[in-house]
């Protein structure tokens, strides 16, 4: 069974939930540290565009989803200088990019990293041979 014929009709990640403990510097990060697209706000979220994946940023609505995300990787072209970028924002780098492996046509780079509400998440590039 492929992606197209599974059972329930699941084709694409249409959104994911992060968890924010202040909404306010949240949004600042993701739209201007991170240079996603705002979207639109609710009362308690923010929803941004990441690719053709949407990101709901807002506070729990229960204690019981009051917990740090999923890991999100984000795909760039040239990790390092994303990563020079980030560190020039002074965002919290716990891993710097290093090589994951070595694939057939490209290389696999991933470097992670803390957003303004603790949780991480990751750069990763898919660097070829020019």
């Amino acid at each position: 069974m492929d992606a197209t014929t599974n059972a329930v009709g699941i084709t694409d990640v249409g959104q994911i939930a992060i968890n924010a403990k202040e909404l306010r510097r949240a949004v600042g990060f993701y739209r201007d540290v991170l240079g996603l697209p705002l979207l639109f706000e609710i009362p308690n979220a923010a929803f941004f565009m990441a690719g053709s994946v949407r990101l709901m940023v807002g506070t729990a609505e229960q204690p019981g989803f009051d917990h740090p995300a999923s890991i999100l990787y984000y795909r760039v072209a040239d990790i390092h200088a994303s990563f020079a970028a980030l560190t020039a924002a002074g965002v919290q780098v716990d891993e710097p990019p290093r090589l994951i492996a070595k694939m057939p046509d490209h290389d696999l780079w991933i470097g992670a990293f803390r957003d303004s509400e603790g949780n991480l998440a990751a750069l990763m590039s898919e660097v070829r041979e020019s």
